[in-house]
């Protein structure tokens, strides 16, 4: 494997990232999410992004293994080292066996994911399912002498890994620095040193979850539950390994050092980390206390909203943005992408009606190529979107009777948009199921009402004619007389 610190971060183009992919395979693994609270916006970031990077591999005729596991081993949010675990605080609280805890959120999450047009994952594996792999795992780096036991714990030797590795290679860290800055915690006397984390914890009377080990009736580090099911699904060298970039130092980085210790060398060939939202400059978290729930974005339940969102405009917002920028709240920023997915859907939908022409009044530019080019220029989805909006122009212009387009033309336009807008950008145009019913119910109301009116303009009954018009622009809705005829939308 190579070992170029440039492999270490998002390409620059992402064809490039294609290139070691072997045979037509393609294992990626992407941190998912500790389970004892709801989903967030900075929980829906990296779903989203990753999303992308599956739709488009699978796409490209790649076979996929995407791998996202679960949190559930009642260790902390963050390490194993220091406070009180979330899961087991919710369960006392709450009075709850932790598996319910687990289980409540999880469903939400999975509910969650599901409403943005999340892909679910090939496999996701819990971390509590996985407590003898962890074990193992562990013999092997105390076998390689870059771990130790101390009063029923053990730990990774940073120190001495350090000295025959470059811990802090992913995240441009020096040990030496690290070594000044880190502070020794209270009750932390039996770590050598500050810097080495765990990788089995002796569990303390009150800890609810625990498990029996070599070492003592416990739990597994928070870092070592990826290292282990990633091996153990997709083998000891696998292609992609993702999450948000404050999973950069220290989990990924601790990630790399244990796979160097138990099996001599590094286990990911290629490391992305989507960026930050953000609210007023700083991160949304739980950790934090400025976070707003997925939940609360589709009812407009929190006072930081002026009102409600829909998933798809959620999943529209994140991707306006490319996945290695910072994203910043605010619900203009929401209001504008609503605005503009309208603008796209409403395209979409205009191009459904168009009939073609004997030939095109125009050439065409190829938005198929540009697009392709954007997704190879490291999922660049905002130069996608750009050209959609390019695309919607042309729609437009023919819908308007302002030019002409040919069947070639429009069957190009309607490839262009049910690959990148449906099915890579994932971006829900239709609702299916009852709700698809009550939709097609509301679209025959207000259709029939638009025979209404037309057949009082034939019969020049202006009064009732503008009289529909204008209630039905009182109610939200926008009435547009064409040449094709009449043209609604909800604004």
């Amino acid at each position: 494997m190579e070992n170029n610190l440039t492999l270490y971060n998002s390409l620059s183009r992402t064809k490039e990232l294609f290139k070691p992919l072997h045979e037509g395979h393609v294992g990626m693994y992407v941190c998912g999410p500790t389970v004892y609270g709801d989903a967030h916006l900075g929980h829906a970031r990296p779903a989203i992004t990753f999303d992308i990077l599956f739709r488009y591999l699978r796409h490209l005729g790649y076979k996929v293994r995407y791998v996202r596991n679960i949190t559930d081993v009642g260790h902390l949010e963050h390490d194993a080292d220091e406070g009180e675990d979330k899961i087991c605080k919710k369960a006392r609280l709450e009075q709850l066996e932790p598996m319910e805890v687990v289980q409540y959120y999880l469903n939400r999450y999975h509910h969650d994911m599901e409403l943005l047009n999340v892909l679910p994952p090939s496999i996701e594996p819990h971390a509590s399912g996985h407590i003898i792999e962890q074990i193992e795992y562990i013999k092997k780096i105390l076998d390689a002498g870059f771990a130790y036991e101390s009063n029923g714990s053990v730990y990774f030797d940073v120190e001495k890994y350090n000295r025959s590795n470059n811990y802090g290679k992913l995240s441009g860290r020096n040990i030496e620095d690290l070594l000044n800055t880190t502070r020794q915690l209270d009750g932390q006397e039996e770590k050598r040193n500050p810097l080495d984390f765990a990788l089995w914890k002796k569990a303390s009377p009150e800890h609810i979850m625990h498990w029996p080990s070599p070492w003592s009736e416990g739990f597994p580090g928070w870092h070592l539950e990826c290292s282990t099911m990633g091996t153990k699904y997709l083998g000891e060298t696998f292609d992609i390994h993702g999450g948000g970039l404050d999973l950069m130092f220290p989990h990924h980085e601790c990630e790399i050092a244990q796979s160097v210790a138990a099996q001599g060398h590094e286990a990911v060939r290629y490391w992305l980390h989507n960026n930050m939202i953000t609210i007023n400059g700083k991160k949304m978290g739980k950790s934090y206390g400025n976070f707003i729930t997925l939940e609360q974005f589709y009812e407009g339940s929190h006072p930081l909203l002026v009102q409600a969102y829909s998933p798809m405009t959620i999943r529209f917002f994140i991707l306006q943005a490319q996945y290695r920028s910072t994203v910043d709240f605010s619900n203009e920023a929401l209001q504008a992408a609503e605005k503009a997915l309208l603008k796209i859907t409403e395209g979409y939908n205009r191009l459904q009606k168009l009939s073609p022409a004997e030939k095109s009044s125009v050439e065409l530019p190829d938005f198929r190529k540009a697009c392709y080019e954007a997704m190879d220029d490291d999922l660049n989805t905002p130069m996608v979107i750009a050209q959609l909006f390019e695309a919607c122009k042309y729609i437009n212009q023919a819908a308007d009777g302002k030019i002409t387009l040919s069947t070639a033309d429009l069957e190009s336009l309607r490839q262009l948009f049910d690959v990148f807008l449906v099915d890579l950008l994932g971006i829900r145009v239709g609702i299916e199921g009852e709700d698809s019913k009550a939709m097609g119910a509301f679209e025959g109301a207000v259709d029939l009402l638009m025979e209404i009116r037309a057949n009082a303009k034939a019969n020049k009954d202006w009064s009732t004619s503008d009289l529909i018009r204008d209630k039905l622009a009182a109610l939200g809705f926008s009435v547009k007389d064409t040449k094709n005829g009449v043209e609604w939308s909800v604004k």
